[in-house]
């Protein structure tokens, strides 16, 4: 690749500390750990000769992740949980600190609930675990970090949780990938970096003073422990090397912003001469697209070789991510009239519509500089989450070397060819597109990924700096973004009028317990009502039905809500609740699709139409917003939203997900308003204050937030006009 002429003497470092990196720091020992297999047993290895200290910093951990597969010779249990409770036993005086992240509910389903509680962790005086909190509106604590006794440090994109454990064949239905309940998962490739020294040390400060930022407590660093916990069965990559550490921190409660990393990825784009090696979950950052565009106009650009996953994991990434991406795939493309940029997926036989998950972030310039760490090419991981990431920079051609091969055993993994083949392709070809496309073709192979999504997505996702953003979310603009100036009166006045009608209906609960309407409805018959229609075999036909009629005739879907879980209690209450409503909302979006859009505004005026071209724009995150803060009325806003034609799914899951919140504050209010007014004692009468209160507070704060946005906007527009 021509690289050993550019580490001739008195070359300036690309590496800056102040600029894009926190420290340089030297380690004895560097390894380059591909895919789980080589790390979870590295690891694992390490761990049992620790004799003072473990941090684990991650944004996910499971107490069930096993991070070996067969058996095991070292005496320790296999699943982690397990393994850390027993080494805390086996080895006086050992301390472990887990700092995980507090996780989005988003994330709920597919982690582990608060493992100190479910592992018994917290009877462990010597095992510390905290949830990590302290971040702005919509940001992760990302970063994923062990260190061991300061003598040896592990960082790059692998979390201890489920989903992570593949070996570099990736093989179809393998019996070792699946979860602890036994459902499969597709194949995973990632990286980890291991290094010891005064690199790892300084790792062992950077946890501690996450530790201490996200806890307020202090760790005191003690005197080094006298063994060497690098594991026996790991060789070197490189040996006596420079290790930068690179950082993202948002701004956040008087902590100033870093953007280490952003820094460090612009700067070894602009540094690369040859080629730019490149494997990420993700590719959307702004600042690094941009640069890579500018790059590849340029006369005689470097090439740009990108390996990324073929698609998300999930509707919601597939929905956002994945529109941004093909966003920024267009543009390069646009942009390369030299034929110097790729982008690949890895594949191998037998998949059957499985694709392989790319969860590496890394990147390699010219056999100069490699790049590992926790870091996503998105905006979230240059400026709003946390993020830690290691570089190495050549300063002679022995560490050159080992970069290349770090690289070209990425590809060989992916292409299903040995690295010495890679190798020669790269020397034979003289350019590694060439190279790549030379060996591509075999059972485990890279294929060419296109990227691209229907107009109809990309038409309906906002700008990526809302569904992607690189600084912490302004709440304010989020509103701007998501409902419109004229329909925020109308919002107020509906929060206002549910919040009423729950008062009335709190009132006339009160009556009929402690006034006249006593004596007019008996409790005993009532319940027997409500006994009976629990009973009814056709029970759910006639609850489905009533939603029906109440989503035709208008009739508010709050009182809906309410007498369901009053006659069927709180669980089946708010499961019929939520199918009833799916059922009346798809219904009426049928109507108002079948109706089409020029009926629909002339019944409802000019600022339903307004309605109508802001839920086609804005798709899904449009009807996640109108559902939690209500600018019209339900039943109107599933007639506009057919006429709208946004996609029934997408029509979907913004109902469900956005009515959950407020059907489950309705749920717990009706709930105790029932017990209150049945059994009034001090305790349900608390409950019953307390969740009104809740909802009330919740109420206010939104119509208060709304009013101001609305008062700001009609400021500006005076302004504007004189």
């Amino acid at each position: 690749m021509g690289n050993l002429d550019r580490h001739r003497k008195g070359e300036t470092r690309m590496l800056e500390p102040g600029r894009n990196c926190w420290r340089i720091a030297p380690a004895r020992r560097v390894s380059f750990l591909i895919d789980s297999s080589a790390y979870f047993p590295a690891l694992r290895a390490a761990a049992t000769r620790a004799q003072r200290s473990i941090f684990i910093i991650g944004w996910d951990i499971d107490s069930r992740t096993r991070l070996v597969q067969d058996g095991v010779s070292d005496g320790f249990p296999i699943q982690l949980g397990d393994f850390l409770k027993a080494l805390i036993e086996h080895r006086r005086g050992l301390e472990v600190y887990i700092l995980n992240w507090d996780f989005a509910m988003l994330y709920a389903p597919g982690r582990e609930v608060l493992p100190i509680y479910t592992l018994g962790w917290q009877s462990h005086r010597h095992l510390h675990f905290y949830l990590d909190g302290r971040h702005p509106v919509g940001a992760s604590h990302h970063q994923k970090i062990i260190v061991i006794d300061d003598a040896l440090a592990f960082v790059g994109g692998m979390d201890l949780a489920q989903e992570r454990w593949d070996t570099p064949d990736h093989e179809p239905n393998a019996p070792y990938r699946c979860r602890s309940n036994g459902q499969a998962y597709a194949p995973v490739h990632d990286v980890q970096m291991m290094v010891d020294g005064e690199a790892a040390a300084a790792l062992g400060v950077l946890v501690r003073e996450r530790w201490r930022y996200a806890t307020g407590c202090d760790i005191h660093d003690t005197s080094q422990a006298e063994t060497d916990p690098w594991p026996r069965s790991v060789i070197p990559d490189i040996t006596d090397v420079d290790v930068a550490i690179a950082r993202t921190a948002p701004r956040f409660n008087g902590a100033a912003e870093i953007t280490e990393l952003r820094q460090l990825y612009l700067d070894a784009i602009k540094s690369a001469k040859n080629a730019i090696y490149i494997e990420n979950q993700y590719l959307t950052a702004s600042s690094v697209g941009d640069l890579l565009e500018l790059r590849l106009r340029e006369p005689t650009p470097p090439e740009v070789v990108v390996v990324s996953r073929l698609t998300g994991g999930g509707w919601l990434e597939q929905t956002t991510m994945e529109v941004l991406r093909a966003r920024l795939l267009r543009r390069l493309r646009a942009a390369d009239r030299h034929g110097k940029f790729r982008i690949y997926y890895p594949d191998c036989d037998g998949l059957n519509g499985q694709c392989i998950n790319v969860h590496s972030k890394l990147m390699v310039v010219d056999d100069r500089l490699a790049i590992v760490g926790s870091a996503n090419l998105n905006n979230r991981s240059m400026g709003l989450d946390t993020e830690c990431n290691l570089a190495i920079e050549a300063a002679e051609s022995r560490t050159a070397k080992a970069i290349g091969d770090f690289r070209n055993r990425l590809l060989a993994e992916h292409l299903g060819a040995g690295a010495e083949r890679v190798e020669q392709a790269i020397k034979r070809e003289k350019s590694l597109i060439s190279a790549i496309e030379s060996l591509r073709g075999n059972p485990h192979t890279l294929r060419l990924l296109e990227g691209e999504v229907s107009p109809d997505a990309d038409a309906l996702l906002p700008e990526g700096s809302v569904v992607d953003p690189e600084k912490p979310i302004d709440p304010d603009r989020l509103i701007d973004e998501l409902i419109p100036v004229e329909h925020r009166p109308s919002a107020r006045k509906r929060i206002v009028a549910t919040f009423g009608l729950l008062a009335m209906i709190g009132g006339l609960a009160a009556a009929w317990r402690w006034g006249p309407l006593h004596d007019w409805l008996d409790k005993d018959t009532l319940i027997g009502v409500g006994r009976a229609l629990q009973q009814a075999p056709v029970t759910p036909v006639w609850v489905l039905g009533a939603y029906v009629l109440a989503a035709l005739t208008a009739i508010p879907i709050t009182l809906v809500i309410f007498t369901t879980v009053v006659v069927f209690g709180p669980t089946m209450g708010l499961v019929y609740s939520l199918l009833g409503s799916l059922v009346g909302a798809s219904l009426t979006f049928a109507l108002g699709h079948a109706f089409g859009r020029n009926i629909v505004r002339r019944l409802g005026g000019a600022r339903l139409n307004t309605l109508s071209r802001w839920l086609r724009h804005r798709g899904l995150l449009a009807m996640l917003t109108v559902r939690l803060v209500p600018v019209a009325p339900f039943t109107v806003v599933n007639l506009v939203a057919g006429a709208s034609h946004i996609r029934f799914r997408d029509f979907l899951l913004g109902t469900v997900f956005g009515m959950l919140p407020g059907a489950t504050a309705i749920t717990v209010f009706s709930d105790r308003l029932a017990a209150a007014v049945h059994h009034p004692s001090i305790a349900n009468i608390a409950l019953l204050v307390g969740s009104t209160t809740v909802i009330g507070v919740v109420a206010f704060a939104v119509h208060r937030w709304l009013r101001r946005r609305e008062a700001e906007n009609t400021a500006c527009a005076d302004s504007s006009a004189g």
